[in-house]
């Protein structure tokens, strides 16, 4: 906790988990107990699983179906009452006790500042996914920098700022939600941040590994766009994504159909709510080195 005017700074965490690594689990709970400098409220979120076997303290919401990363996310935040909130996923885990106190600290000096997207670091001492870093230049995981968007596994959010902003989108279930929201953040004046001193262990995995994730990919790019962009800079960013989907899977019609079925999808269903970025925040998008058109 960090004292800040008259009052202090609390945190809570929300980890994530589907009821299938019970073993680590409890590594990410006990990781999150071992903050110093105050505690930080704990939440696990079942998503469509029951949640047991939590020590004393800790609090569980089983909900009764998977309603997908943005779902649990949110359902995790509205029963928290931390100023900033941190998420985690089920096999991440923490490796500094000292990140609670970093990051209230971070957050008490800079009311601008909504999220900081923490760096990942394989334990196996691998490099690390390049999409783990989120932003266009992501050779170097050790450089902090203003970013646009963040990782929802890694990161920390200040409250206020996440409800303000309507919390993830839970239509898009998972895939690119934080992206959505981010946008929606600094539109509002906010800031994002990728914070290299602050870490979360995870074993560096593809995205593709689920079956779903092209599908999620091709039909959330298309509601990100629907949703948050005036027109002609929509019309740029799926034309962008598109030719790099196709150079990137080089023909592999496999790789590609669900890809383009995601896609069509996402002109056919409702994205929700369409509050188009005001051009000076694509602006601070284009400043902060990612036009939101790639």
């Amino acid at each position: 906790m960090t004292m800040t005017g008259q009052r202090t700074l609390t945190l809570s965490c929300v980890i994530l988990t589907m009821g299938n690594r019970p073993a680590e689990v409890v590594r990410a709970v006990d990781s999150v107990l071992a903050q110093r400098g105050g505690p930080v409220e704990l939440v696990v979120v079942g998503n469509g699983a029951e949640v047991t076997g939590l020590p004393a303290g800790v609090r569980a919401i089983s909900l009764p179906e998977n309603l997908g990363v943005s779902g649990g996310r949110n359902a995790g935040v509205a029963a928290c009452t931390g100023d900033v909130v941190l998420f985690l996923d089920d096999d991440g885990w923490y490796p500094d006790p000292g990140l609670a106190a970093h990051i209230a600290a971070r957050f008490a000096a800079d009311p601008a500042l909504a999220v900081l997207s923490m760096q990942v670091v394989d334990p196996d001492g691998g490099p690390g996914a390049r999409w783990h870093v989120p932003r266009l230049r992501a050779g170097d995981p050790e450089r902090s920098s203003v970013v646009t968007t963040f990782l929802g596994g890694a990161c920390a959010i200040r409250r206020i700022a996440y409800t303000e902003a309507g919390g993830l989108p839970d239509l898009f279930f998972y895939g690119h939600e934080e992206t959505d929201l981010a946008w929606r953040l600094m539109d509002r004046g906010y800031r994002l941040e990728y914070d290299a001193t602050a870490r979360m262990n995870h074993h560096s995995l593809p995205n593709a590994r689920h079956d779903t994730f092209r599908r999620q990919d091709g039909r959330n790019r298309v509601f990100l766009a629907r949703r948050n962009l005036p027109w002609p800079l929509a019309a740029v960013y799926l034309a962008d994504w598109t030719a790099l989907t196709v150079a990137r899977e080089r023909g592999r019609r496999r790789a590609l159909a669900p890809w383009f079925a995601g896609f069509a999808e996402g002109w056919r269903a409702d994205p929700g709510p369409r509050r188009p970025i005001a051009l000076r925040t694509a602006w601070r998008m284009t400043r902060a080195g990612r036009p939101p058109v790639i």
